[in-house]
């Protein structure tokens, strides 16, 4: 049996989903997750123990567990494993990105420099220590601006300031979310810098696709439909194909690949974001790591080309893998798959490039927290999952769990998945379903500090 390590934090919502696949396909997983080394196999999964943020006893770690079995493959779940993993590919001899890429994508000041080296757009752009004085920065940054940290994701931390007063209220927030318990024990020294540029207007897009031997292919564009102009960046519907026009497309995968380039990723998963303007495409980050939490549930692939209609699939006008659309209630063949089996298979070495995404249109609703407080329940589960179109609504909040909004916290309440043939049927859908769910969440007393829990 062939065995792939597969390295997450013990927060991720991705591992199950894999294991599934991993089973499907007859490989075994070895887990490396960031759990304590104190217990003895906690959760019965003979999962490794290790540290994100110690790679040397780390990568001996792993070094040690594959004298039990060759590995095959490495797959990294999330930013912080991927520079562990990158290491790890190194001393194992496996293909993946290297772990100067891996490092390069995981701080966004470091990102910022090769793109701009390269070429490419970015946005002006200082870098600040968290224990700069707020008030002297104000005077030299532009505005709008962005205030975010250098190596956090899904947008926590990310601020909008508008003036100088607005600048120094955002630094101050931001420096109150780097001190947070859970952050200090990343042990990352890029938490101590800011990165401060201007604000990026237009429509934002994020690109989820594989890079092979140097070569990137794009596997889905997603729309974001909501705008996303601050003062904080929650991320709400992805949905693909994209309805913008196939220049557009064609130019958001020509610069995504170029700045994968710029950064040195060279094989295996990518995860990218941009904004689009009249002056071009913008990049906002290229991550060495699939998209994130539940949200791969929204792609499927077709494998050899076939759909049950019995027509083939085509390939997308600026060389993705969309696919021609199905009729309502079209089916494709058995041989449908999740990102979590493709990314097996490549990690694999099989090319998978002889699949494509799924003919219909599809879509994931992150639910946001609206508020702080304590989480009780929800109402209107059954009413949501009625809604046409709906595939799955999944609530990931667990009872008397403290929610904490962006730009402190860094979760969600759950996940609406929906599919249909077209992405306007999927984007209303999601929008109907979320409207039907009633979240019960306590106020806390006020025993926090200004921004949030203390």
């Amino acid at each position: 049996m062939k065995r792939i390590l597969l390295l997450a934090t013990t927060t991720g919502y991705q591992t199950r989903a894999f294991g599934e696949a991993a089973s499907k396909l007859g490989v075994e997983l070895v887990f490396g997750l960031d759990r304590c080394r104190g217990l003895d196999d906690p959760w019965g999964d003979h999962s490794l123990a290790v540290r994100f943020y110690d790679d040397p006893r780390s990568v001996d770690a792993i070094v040690s567990a594959s004298q039990d079995g060759p590995i095959s493959g490495i797959l990294a779940l999330g930013d912080q494993p991927t520079v562990l993993a990158a290491l790890a590919a190194e001393v194992l001899r496996l293909p993946f990105h290297s772990a100067a890429a891996a490092r390069t994508s995981r701080n966004k000041l470091d990102a910022r420099n090769r793109l701009l080296a390269a070429g490419l757009l970015v946005p002006s752009f200082i870098s600040a220590s968290i224990d700069d004085d707020s008030e002297t920065l104000a005077a030299r940054v532009p505005y709008p601006c962005v205030v975010k940290p250098l190596a956090l994701s899904g947008s926590r931390g990310v601020i909008r300031a508008d003036n100088p007063g607005a600048f120094s209220t955002a630094f101050a927030r931001l420096r109150h979310i780097l001190g947070a318990p859970d952050i200090k024990t990343m042990k990352d020294p890029a938490l101590r810098q800011v990165l401060i540029e201007g604000f990026i207007p237009g429509v934002e897009f994020a690109v989820d696709g594989l890079m092979h031997q140097g070569v990137f292919d794009a596997l889905a564009i997603f729309d974001k439909p909501d705008p996303l102009d601050g003062p904080f960046f929650e991320e709400t519907i992805y949905v693909t194909p994209s309805a913008h026009d196939t220049a557009t497309q064609r130019h958001i995968v020509a610069a995504i690949a170029a700045a994968a380039s710029a950064i040195g990723l060279s094989h295996g998963p990518v995860h990218a974001e941009c904004r689009v303007n009249q002056h071009g495409v913008f990049v906002l980050e290229v991550a060495a790591r699939p998209i994130g939490g539940l949200c791969a549930r929204a792609l499927r692939f077709v494998g050899a080309l076939r759909l049950a209609t019995g027509s083939a699939a085509r390939s997308g006008p600026f060389g993705s893998r969309e696919t021609g659309v199905l009729a309502q209630g079209g089916q494709a063949e058995r041989n449908t798959i999740g990102l979590e089996e493709l990314l097996l298979r490549h990690a694999l070495g099989e090319d998978v490039r002889t699949y494509r995404r799924e003919a219909c249109a599809s879509g994931v609703m992150m639910m946001p927290i609206p508020r702080a407080g304590v989480y009780r329940g929800v109402e209107g589960v059954d009413a949501a999952r009625a809604v046409a179109f709906v595939d799955e609504v999944i609530i990931t909040a667990k009872p008397d769990q403290h929610l904490v909004p962006l730009p402190e916290g860094a979760s969600y309440l759950g996940f609406i998945f929906a599919r249909a043939s077209l992405s306007a049927d999927v984007v209303a859908s999601l929008r109907e379903a979320h409207s039907r769910l009633r979240f019960d969440i306590d106020r806390e007393l006020p025993l926090a500090g200004k921004w949030g829990r203390t």
